[in-house]
């Protein structure tokens, strides 16, 4: 308002606060460690690529008679639901890590032991869809299976924990 009253050319002015603030936003302001860096973007990758290779695997009819499955009975729409929470829940905490929030790796902690959990229940106890199971017959095949199929999850669960300059990233809130 005051350069409008002092008569100067205000017909740049939107263009020069819009490459302000868009120069103000790409200046990275944080000095977030290499391995929580990785860790964060480790797992919104995995979870897209999964997300991609099973959408691959089915295909488009494959998606929609799983959808579709899924949708037919309240116990399938739960377990249905809860999954694509858990997804949305470790894809902003893979956002929340890289910006330093210390509840995101509790919450991505949470969202691995939850799924841990409800992979070797639905293996052992033979639970639905078989999609959700694991191949074993006993518990220590189950477990090996489910240790691998984990594996990933694990090493990033260490570089958010492991690491000293990942603890005092997230500490330096506090």
């Amino acid at each position: 308002m005051s350069d409008i009253l002092r008569g100067v050319n205000t017909d740049r002015m939107p263009l020069r606060l819009l490459k302000r603030i868009a120069a103000e936003r790409a200046r990275w302001r944080g000095n977030t460690p290499v391995a929580v860096l990785i860790a964060g973007i480790a797992i919104i990758a995995t979870r897209c690529m999964g997300m991609l290779m099973l959408t691959n695997n089915l295909g488009v009819e494959g998606l929609r008679s799983f959808i579709d499955t899924s949708s037919r009975s309240w116990d399938l729409t739960l377990l249905f639901l809860a999954s694509l929470a858990v997804l949305f829940a470790e894809l902003r905490c893979g956002f929340a890590v890289m910006r330093g929030y210390a509840w995101a790796r509790w919450c991505f902690v949470a969202c691995q032991v939850l799924s841990a959990g409800y992979l070797f229940l639905a293996t052992w106890n033979g639970f639905y869809p078989e999609m959700f199971a694991l191949s074993g017959d006993s518990a220590m095949e189950i477990s090996s299976e489910l240790l691998m199929h984990k594996l990933p999850d694990i090493l990033i669960v260490l570089l958010l924990f492991a690491p000293l300059s990942s603890r005092r990233f997230f500490l330096r809130g506090r």
